[in-house]
Order: structure tokens, then C-alpha cells, then sequence
């Protein structure tokens, strides 16, 4: 693909995005969207590895039926995914091939679904969204998720959940220790588990600092 190629093409996944968003969702917009795409770009170039416009459109329609992270039918939110954009797909002129190999980029990412991603395609593509939750965005989208979920910042008897049960529903902080800080270790490339794994420092000296401000141990 060419430059120009590249532009025109995200211009139309973009605009089939933009029409099908019914609701606002800060964390799942098109400027997330924009994100996992310079993402997978960017793991694609390190690994020297995946169709360019494969993993384009995957990242540009991986989300384009949301659901909120405590809906009953958030693991079938990707497999949703991808039906919707197979006739978007077929009607800018993707071939059959390629749309099945979008397809199974879309149903791979989620985290929830737990579909094992069987190309360096769907592998990137799963690398590149996974990296939207870590680092100072990871940050700034789990507190946005919590507010929208009415969840408490934490436990302002025991923050770090020393003497009680995990529970990152109602505490926002609890998120980090249940899935946030390992997710690195999901990382399937190379090049997506070296920026994982340096973000994931950067949320650990986030902890560290919001365990000193509030005088409570952090062993994370």
C-alpha cells in the first residue's frame, strides 16, 4: 500500500466507524481506535511481520459494537465485532480472504473472549489494543471505566487490599492488581511485551507515589 492508499483507506474505515457509534465511550472512540492502529503499526515495523491493511482495518473496527465492561454480554462483544464489519468490509472492496483474516483479528483481541489469536496478524492486533491499558493511558482509562461503572477510587481503610478479599467492580486501584500488572505477560510479540513491560513500570511508580501521598503500604 501507498501512502495515499493508506490514507484514503483509514479515511473510510473512520467514517463507516463514526456512523456506527450510537453512544459516547471516551475509552472505545475513534481516537482509541487511531491509537491501536498506530500501535499495531509500530509492532508490525519492529517485527518486520503482517498485511498492513489487514491489520488497518482490524484495528480501525475491533470495537465497533461496545459494550460496557460490566454488561452480562461482554465476552461476546469481539464475535459481535466482527459481524458487523464483514459487510463493511465487502463494501469497500475487501476480498473474502481478507475479510476472514479481519475477522479473526477482531474476534482475538478481547481480553474477556480469550480466543487465541492463530496469525501475526491477530497476535499484533491483540498486542496493540492490550496496550491502550497500560502506561499513563491505562491510567487515565481506568479511572475513566470506574466513573462510568460508579466504582470508588479504593478502600480508604485498606487501598492495597493487605486484609480483604480483591474487588475491582466496586475499587478502581483493585484493577491493577487483578488483571493490569500482569497483562504484559499476555503480550504475543516481541515488540508489543518490550513497550508492555515499560509501561507497566510507569503504572508501578504511579502506585508508588499514590501510596506515599496517602501513607499506605503498596506490595504490588
Amino acid at each position: 500500500m501507498t501512502i495515499d492508499s493508506d490514507t484514503h483507506l483509514c479515511q473510510q474505515l473512520e467514517a463507516a466507524l463514526t456512523r456506527t457509534q450510537t453512544t459516547h465511550d471516551a475509552s472505545h472512540d475513534l481516537y482509541h481506535a487511531r491509537r491501536v492502529k498506530q500501535n499495531a503499526m509500530a509492532i508490525a515495523e519492529r517485527e518486520g511481520a503482517g498485511n498492513k491493511r489487514v491489520l488497518i482495518a482490524a484495528a480501525y473496527l475491533h470495537d465497533i459494537v461496545n459494550l460496557p465492561k460490566n454488561d452480562p454480554n461482554r465476552a461476546q462483544a469481539s464475535s459481535l465485532s466482527a459481524n458487523a464489519a464483514r459487510p463493511i468490509l465487502a463494501s469497500l472492496e475487501f476480498s473474502d480472504e481478507e475479510i476472514q483474516a479481519i475477522a479473526h483479528c477482531i474476534e482475538a483481541h478481547s481480553f474477556s473472549a480469550n480466543i487465541t489469536p492463530k496469525t501475526i496478524e491477530a497476535r499484533i492486533v491483540q498486542d496493540a489494543d492490550r496496550l491502550e491499558s497500560l502506561g499513563a493511558l491505562g491510567i487515565a482509562r481506568t479511572f475513566y471505566i470506574a466513573g462510568k461503572m460508579d466504582s470508588e477510587l479504593f478502600d480508604g481503610q485498606d487501598p492495597f487490599a493487605s486484609t480483604r478479599e480483591l474487588d475491582d467492580k466496586r475499587f478502581a486501584i483493585d484493577h491493577f492488581k487483578v488483571k493490569l500488572l500482569t497483562l504484559s505477560n499476555t503480550m504475543k510479540t516481541a515488540a508489543g511485551k518490550a513497550i508492555a513491560e515499560q509501561r507497566t513500570q510507569n503504572m508501578r511508580l504511579f502506585l508508588q507515589h499514590l501510596s506515599d501521598e496517602i501513607g499506605a503500604e503498596q506490595t504490588w
